[in-house]
């Protein structure tokens, strides 16, 4: 059986999943469903959204799946007729037992990480967060508990010094796809060598759990580098803030979308300096100069453009504790 005969049902929701099935239908593979998240209200005026990876399922004509609960017994007789040889999944729901365990040659999941480092929902932002120099992605056979099944292969991708998350979501996204496309050649040609992913763990292994407005938040008493893998890991989406006071106890609210440190040395203030088209906000162990900010209720900006209307003149930042 070659990849072309395979017959594959593919899940998944958002943009990360949609350049997978690009691919896999770019290779050729027969994909006989695929399976997506019920359409949601959104906005302010809570019309019906449809998923990523719908809006590109209809524009390619591919039958669509989907169930508002995965244990539903007409869900998993459809799955069960549709005859599939492999399920592919990439971020998804978790999946039930009766659900993961139809297809004879398994259930594939892709994960954005080198497992079993950054098991969770967020592998992205946590890898950036946390200064990894490296991360990469890895197919697997899902199991019962989430992001510790069988790893077939993996591929490394390098994470430079101004990466961000969106950034490093598109790597990925290209080099999951390639692992897809391979793994499922292999799968199809019984070539397969799975190992657990115990034989891997070294016993530092970090997790990425779900991302909320609270870890957003910038702590100013950390180090510019701190901050800086803080920030970049954040953008563009779910957004690094912070709070702003001015010397009349004003408070603004602000994203902060691109900055780099500084070679200003601190001087153990809370002042914002803005010096000429620039602005320095005060960490730990220097200076943070802020590239793109957005100040509540305004549209996203550069340093230059925002303040040729605006000034950060006698505000500090705010903190919970002293420098």
């Amino acid at each position: 059986m070659n990849s072309e005969q395979s017959r594959i049902v593919f899940m998944g929701t958002p943009s990360f999943a949609v350049g997978v099935l690009d691919r896999m239908l770019e290779e050729g593979m027969h994909v006989v469903s695929v399976v997506t998240a019920v359409d949601k209200p959104s906005g302010r005026g809570q019309q019906l959204s449809q998923s990523a990876v719908k809006q590109f399922a209809l524009e390619k004509n591919l039958p669509l799946l989907q169930p508002e609960r995965l244990k539903d017994e007409e869900f998993i007789n459809t799955l069960q007729e549709l005859r599939p040889d492999i399920f592919i999944v990439v971020a998804f729901r978790m999946l039930p037992t009766q659900v993961w365990t139809i297809p004879p040659k398994g259930t594939i999941n892709l994960h954005a990480s080198l497992l079993p480092n950054y098991r969770g929902a967020a592998p992205i932002n946590w890898a950036i967060i946390n200064g990894e120099k490296e991360t990469g992605v890895t197919t697997f056979f899902i199991e019962h508990t989430i992001d510790t099944g069988n790893i077939i292969e993996q591929t490394t991708v390098p994470i430079t010094f101004d990466e961000t998350a969106g950034t490093l979501h598109d790597k990925l996204m290209h080099a999951g796809a390639d692992l897809v496309a391979h793994t499922v050649a292999l799968i199809t040609r019984n070539e397969i060598e799975s190992i657990s992913q115990s034989t891997r763990i070294k016993g530092n292994e970090k997790s990425a759990p779900k991302l909320f407005k609270e870890d957003g938040k910038i702590d100013w008493t950390k180090t510019t580098l701190e901050n800086h893998n803080h920030i970049r890991g954040l953008s563009p989406y779910p957004g690094a803030w912070c709070t702003i006071v001015s010397e009349q106890g004003e408070y603004r609210n602000l994203k902060v979308h691109k900055a780099t440190p500084s070679s200003k040395p601190t001087n153990d203030s809370l002042e914002i300096l803005q010096e000429g088209t620039s602005l320095f906000f005060p960490c730990r162990d220097g200076y943070l100069e802020i590239l793109e900010l957005q100040i509540e209720g305004k549209r996203k900006m550069t340093t230059k453009e925002f303040l040729v209307g605006n000034s950060l003149q006698n505000y500090r930042v705010k903190i919970e504790r002293q420098l």
